[in-house]
């Protein structure tokens, strides 16, 4: 089979391995805080490193792999899909109209596709959990921000304006907090990483990592536990709310938050059920991946050959 390269771009980590079909024979990765730099520093210049920093993992995979044949790009944000320009990422503010596809392939010497990082991921998880093509799947993924993608006869759907399936900012709570796309109430404001972290601020004054909240939660801590079961009664108004208009069975939630799932589980279940409209109820099959970090990384790379 071919090699192919997928790199998954987040807010917090960046992530480059080299794809074998859907077996990941070499990967690398770095804790790289693309969204404290975009916060820090002008936009060009917060451009320029992330591109920097991206271009040398990638040479330096390329010098042990040069036989791969396409390079795939995860990115959050808004893509356009006609010439790889990111139109805005509401997580990495500053970036607007930047020519990811562009500006990449003139470093590396190679051209480079690009697709939002959660579609890329949704398209891991079809492939990796071998789902039929008669089947459909949802993915949401909980990490710095909250994306999400939908694959239908084992394409990616991308909407017309290449911004389908942005669920992270479905309106959950009207005048709620300001939202890096610039409305109020966003989901991910409530049920992202972040969004765990502000809640919990909020009703502790302090504010703390997931992973710090998440230990805490696990300990009785009252505003921990809040702070999740927030997260988790958002994402399940929001997901009931989309299976309603899309009427897909699997649905598989990933990111780093879904590493907690068992503090979100039953508020989860509760609300679910509840806005679930009745015909629907039981005939939903939701997983948390088990794919590790894995599936942005191997759906990224096979976008690549998908579009090529």
């Amino acid at each position: 089979m071919a090699l192919r390269i997928g790199v998954d771009i987040g807010g917090t980590n960046l992530r480059v391995g080299v794809v074998d079909d859907l077996k990941v024979i070499y990967e690398d990765r770095c804790h790289a805080n693309f969204a404290d730099l975009c916060k820090k520093n002008p936009p060009d210049i917060a451009w320029k490193k992330i591109i920097a920093v991206t271009a040398e993992f990638l040479n330096n995979v390329l010098t042990h792999y040069p036989e791969a044949e396409s390079i795939g790009i995860g990115f959050p944000g808004f893509i356009n899909p006609y010439n790889g320009y990111v139109a805005q990422s509401p997580n990495l503010p500053g970036l607007q109209d930047v020519n990811l596809a562009g500006d990449l392939s003139a470093l590396i010497k190679r051209p480079v596709l690009v697709e939002n990082d959660a579609l890329a991921a949704a398209y891991g998880e079809y492939q990796l959990m071998r789902i039929p093509s008669s089947e459909g799947l949802i993915y949401i993924g909980l990490g710095t921000g909250v994306g999400g993608g939908l694959i239908q006869a084992s394409k990616p759907f991308v909407g017309e304006n290449g911004f389908a399936m942005e669920v992270g900012h479905l309106i959950t709570n009207p005048n709620g907090r300001l939202c890096g796309c610039g409305n109020h109430g966003c989901l991910e404001q409530y049920a992202s990483a972040t969004g765990i972290s502000k809640t919990y601020a909020l009703l502790s004054g302090n504010y703390l990592s997931t992973q710090q909240i998440a230990e805490r939660a696990s300990k009785g801590d009252a505003n921990a536990m809040e702070a999740y079961e927030v997260a988790a009664k958002a994402l399940a108004q929001s997901l009931a709310h989309i299976l309603k208009v899309l009427d897909v069975k699997r649905v598989v939630i990933g990111g780093g938050v879904s590493q907690a799932w068992s503090l979100m589980d039953a508020n989860f279940h509760q609300q679910f059920n509840a806005d679930l409209i009745p015909v629907l109820r039981g005939r939903v099959q939701i997983d948390i991946s088990n794919s590790g970090d894995k599936a942005g990384v191997v759906g990224a790379a096979l976008l690549s050959a998908f579009k090529n």
